[in-house]
């Protein structure tokens, strides 16, 4: 079995752009690392709430969410839910988390309130190896407090043309935040989704990106796989939902190439 870190890996997953499977990786690499015995916190901070339903949590036992832990209003015990994944533990959103930007905009220190609040000594007794952000598809003040948390960001970008040129505003985004708040942040890499390598368009955006991001790029490539779209609405990851599956086996692959890269 793998051994606790002394402290967890923190890796936001982050893309301004909606629809790139952003909620998906956060859910289906959380699974691929916690089958890797690795006990795997994902923090829910998009008000869509999309990873909690995936992972099997429905509005009405969102009693404890990711707002009431981003505001010190409730303990890691008391925000935490288990999945339907072993190993796999998640703390929910609502749609409360809208009023976020509203909300904090004169409050001091808003954007750190995330790392204080996964780095209180009571996050010790979840025994964590990684914690995964899904931020919200927009560059607010929830992905700043997701940034500014993080040790490390992992951009899932779609396999679609001017997909290089939608990264241009995280990267100066990532820039600004290593140069105010958060001087360790790096980019973990860069995960290419919904790739059809049938296509001359997929072909043409994986050698784009290889060419211009080089080794940022992860080798594995997530496929467009209907299982992987099916899989939330059964409130499951798909390494639960068809283990078999293309969807499944990228996402081994993409977890196994991670803990790779920290060896």
């Amino acid at each position: 079995m793998a051994s606790p870190r002394k402290t967890p890996k923190i890796i936001a997953v982050a893309n301004q752009k909606g629809g790139v499977g952003k909620t998906t990786t956060a859910i289906n690499l959380g699974a691929a690392l916690a089958r890797r015995e690795r006990r795997v916190l994902l923090v829910d901070l998009d008000p869509q709430g999309n990873a909690s339903t995936g992972l099997g949590v429905p509005p009405e036992e969102r009693n404890v969410t990711s707002y009431d832990f981003l505001l010190g209003e409730a303990t890691p015990a008391e925000a935490v839910h288990e999945t339907t994944s072993t190993n796999l533990v998640l703390i929910p959103a609502t749609s409360d988390l809208s009023a976020a930007d509203p909300e904090l905009s004169s409050r001091q220190g808003r954007t750190h309130l995330l790392r204080g609040a996964l780095r209180q000594p009571l996050m010790d007794e979840l025994a964590l190896d990684y914690i995964l952000i899904d931020c919200p598809p927009s560059l607010n003040i929830l992905t700043l407090n997701a940034l500014v948390a993080a040790q490390s960001v992992l951009v899932p970008l779609q396999s679609e043309f001017f997909a290089l040129e939608g990264l241009s505003q995280l990267m100066l985004t990532i820039r600004e935040v290593r140069q105010s708040a958060n001087p360790s942040l790096r980019i973990e890499g860069v995960a290419l989704t919904m790739v059809d390598r049938r296509t001359s368009l997929a072909q043409m955006v994986e050698a784009d990106a290889r060419e211009n991001l080089g080794d940022l790029v992860f080798q594995t490539v997530i496929p467009r796989n209907v299982r992987l779209s099916e899989a939330p609405s059964h409130a499951q990851s798909v390494l639960d939902y068809d283990p078999a599956s293309a969807g499944a086996n990228a996402y081994r692959a993409l977890a196994a190439e991670l803990l790779a890269r920290e060896t």
